[in-house]
């Protein structure tokens, strides 16, 4: 099949799409695409999401399985873990992770992994898109190369474009299918193909010059993130120091109707793009010999959050004559923001982690996660425990990480002996000074 035909099978809808990686990105992506009548084939190398999906079953929380059961039930919808399969579809997203290494480097493995299963059954008239969060430059230095290999070559025989993911979880106003998409092809016959297949189902598509352009803007969007709450985390130590309420000078700065947004402070980033993503600019930005120092110092500040956090609840048992060694501390949240079931990079983790290495003994809630599974550098073995009076009245300090919003904090307020409050959720509560520490 030629890209002619590829073409013509995007503007009548009946191509079928590839789609590797069924995560947070990937299956809600899959679904956007479902709904618009376009047959999807998932590829996961998770078999317990292969059979979920078979079963009709989703596996995130805000991902309805009622959907995934009607488009399984019509034969739209499959997912399998046999990669030799990908020569079937006409469009192949790929939506793998994009991590560090311990040395905070870009770690591509899943990356080149994909794209070396690509390039095993490749054939003429396919598009790939990456979508995974990467270094500028990563779509023609090392996708295209190894596609290559195939013998094919990308403009002529096959298409090749990137477009970074924007998906924000529990946003109840933003979803895949109203968020911009943003997308740049290796040449102009690639960002045409991709600008086409991406407005079937999305309500805007952005176009930009090259794969590096569409690189940098996903980087761009994070970094900005990641500075200004560096900003307001640096702001609300020295604040706290000057005894200056931090969260009344961001709501006061906020009725400035021009040149201001508010950013919030917290005990450290999450999630699986504004702790990581800027340091694949970084890594970039050294093979020409640009010192990064915004994104770094960034870096600096909020990973030193949760060691804030942690002399701050140090301090708070202090005053009331007890010890962090052997205190019992019960962190509420440990998903990287409120009302989602995602905990990666949570700085829950490191919290735990510091509080543990210190001699607590750490127990927590999470409604949303129930039991801890081991990540990339923490395995707790803990289960989320209940909100019950007792549990709480049993605890030296209650330190807040996530504030969903099922929590009743009026009820925790009344039971518990001490609250370190990293999220504001106690403002306004009669006494709170008495109990709740800011951190």
């Amino acid at each position: 099949m030629s890209l002619t035909e590829l073409e013509r099978k995007i503007d009548d809808g009946s191509l079928l799409l590839g789609i590797i990686g069924l995560g947070y990105v990937g299956l809600p992506l899959s679904l956007t695409f479902l709904r618009k009548g376009i047959k999807v084939l998932g590829f996961d190398l998770d078999p317990h999401k292969i059979k979920k999906i078979a079963q009709g079953e989703s596996y995130l929380k805000h991902v309805p399985s009622a959907e995934v059961a009607e488009f399984v039930a019509g034969n739209t919808f499959s997912a399998t873990t046999d990669f030799a399969r990908l020569k079937e579809p006409d469009v192949l997203l790929i939506c793998v992770p994009t991590p560090l290494t311990k040395n905070r480097e870009p770690d591509l493995q899943y990356v080149e992994a994909t794209v070396q299963a690509i390039c095993a059954s490749l054939r003429p008239g396919q598009l790939v898109v990456l979508e995974s969060t990467t270094y500028p430059g990563t779509t023609v230095e090392v996708v295209q190369p190894i596609l290559e290999k195939s013998g094919y070559k990308a403009e002529i025989d096959f298409g090749l474009a990137f477009s970074p993911e924007r998906e924000d979880p529990g946003n109840p106003k933003f979803a895949t299918v109203n968020i911009p998409k943003v997308v740049g092809g290796v040449g102009l016959q690639s960002t045409r193909l991709a600008e086409k297949f991406y407005a079937l189902a999305l309500e805007k598509v952005v176009t930009v010059s090259c794969t590096q352009a569409a690189e940098m803007t996903k980087l761009l969007e994070n970094i900005f993130r990641s500075v200004n709450i560096a900003l307001v985390n640096e702001l609300k130590i020295l604040c706290q120091r000057m005894g200056i309420n931090v969260w009344e000078v961001i709501e006061a700065a906020s009725s400035k109707p021009f040149g201001y947004m508010p950013f919030y402070p917290g005990p450290g980033l999450g999630g699986h793009c504004i702790p990581i993503d800027p340091f694949y600019l970084t890594s970039k930005a050294r093979e020409y010999d640009i010192p990064t120092k915004f994104i770094e110092l960034a870096g600096e500040v909020n990973t030193a959050m949760p060691y804030y956090v942690v002399q701050r609840l140090m301090g708070a048992l202090n005053d009331k004559g007890k010890s962090l060694k052997g205190a019992k501390v019960l962190l509420l949240g440990v998903a990287y923001k409120k009302d989602v079931d995602d905990s990666r990079e949570s700085p829950s983790f490191k919290l735990m982690d510091l509080l543990q290495e210190m001699g607590a003994e750490v127990l927590y809630n999470d409604p949303h996660i129930p039991k801890l599974l081991p990540i990339r550098k923490y395995s707790f073995d803990l289960q989320s425990i209940p909100l019950s009076e007792d549990n709480l009245a049993a605890m030296d300090c209650v330190l807040v990480v996530t504030d969903h919003s099922v929590y009743d904090y009026k009820f925790i307020f009344t039971h518990a002996k001490l609250i370190v409050d990293t999220r504001n959720v106690f403002e306004g509560i009669d006494g709170a000074s008495d109990k709740v520490v800011m951190a």
